[in-house]
């Protein structure tokens, strides 16, 4: 039997609009064991919003398709589910914590409420009502307010303690997996290190597994065990968090995100953005999609997919390792 939770195969979803297909994620794969974390990187636009809502398969019904590809948790192909069975496994196996707090809860129910319909929905280890009302009290002091506060509605509350709620409810029923996507975003600077830490906290005492999706290297090299890089819809760099760390090969569109980042140890007058915007999904270019903003760009990378380079756990998708250089 496979050690690994969650295996995506060679996933692939694309949206329908009226005048062209977005081609959103084109053919990834990527596993996670139990108690482990993954991270999901790269810019907006590179699909990783897109990959955890198939995964969940909570895509636009109108508009999204997941085109090919398996999703197996647990050893069961999620794409294979019926509307109730995925209703099963949300919440209760994987949950999700979404990047805006303000839009996640309902404004006219109790915070309270909100989490104790999650345990109820879940029928959460056959419960009676006042075992899930103490459960609820239980989650609410988890992640820091007090359950005295359970009858007050989410605009009672600021949008770093919204988000702990809905962390609290994303909790609630001890799923073995959880997708966190760019949880801080909405939150402000000051608050961010807390919620990332509690939230890591919470995840190490109930044993699960996680997806972060982010586009903080920072938060990657504190919490995360992989690292796989996004691009136009593609992992084109996957490893673990030391192979990305320390690795002295890296593709050039992970090397571009290093350069970044500000250094405190070096004097530079400028950092070194990566130049060029992200490709049009409805028109991905040949061969590599990062070739157009690419300063190592071959005339090869122009109309040939690039192989893949490994070593161990380390994979990269780049013409330059192919070449030797």
């Amino acid at each position: 039997m496979s050690d690994k939770l969650l295996e995506v195969k060679n996933l692939a979803v694309v949206y329908n609009t009226d005048d062209a297909v977005v081609h959103a994620v084109n053919g990834i794969d990527f596993s996670i064991k139990a108690k482990e974390t993954i991270g999901l990187v790269g810019e907006t636009g590179a699909g990783k919003t897109t990959t955890a809502l198939a995964i969940l398969r909570l895509l636009p019904e109108r508009t999204g398709r997941i085109a090919s590809g398996e999703i197996v948790f647990n050893g069961e192909n999620l794409l294979e589910n019926s509307r109730k069975e995925m209703r099963r496994v949300r919440g209760a196996h994987i949950s999700m914590i979404f990047q805006d707090p303000m839009t996640s809860l309902n404004p006219t129910i109790s915070v309270g409420d909100q989490i104790y319909e999650s345990l109820k929905i879940h029928n959460y280890e056959n419960k009676s009502k006042e075992q899930l009302n103490r459960r609820v009290d239980e989650l609410l002091e988890l992640v820091g307010i007090s359950a005295g506060r359970k009858c007050e509605f989410p605009h009672q509350f600021s949008g770093g303690m919204k988000q702990r709620v809905v962390i609290a409810i994303a909790l609630a029923c001890e799923p073995q997996l959880l997708i966190a996507d760019e949880p801080t975003t909405a939150l402000d600077v000051t608050i961010q290190a807390q919620v990332i830490s509690m939230m890591f906290d919470l995840k190490e005492k109930l044993e699960t597994s996680m997806i972060m999706i982010t586009h903080d290297l920072g938060v990657v090299a504190q919490t995360c065990d992989k690292v796989a890089i996004m691009y136009a819809g593609e992992i084109i760099e996957y490893g673990t968090v030391e192979d990305i760390f320390e690795s002295d090969r890296h593709h050039p569109y992970t090397a571009g995100l290093f350069g970044s980042i500000p250094d405190l140890d070096v004097e530079t007058e400028r950092l070194s953005p990566i130049e060029g915007l992200m490709p049009d999904p409805t028109d991905l270019p040949q061969g590599c999609k990062f070739h157009p903003r690419c300063k190592q760009c071959m005339a090869i990378c122009a109309s040939v997919l690039p192989p893949k380079w490994q070593e161990g756990e380390h994979v990269i998708a780049c013409h330059l390792f192919a070449k030797g250089e």
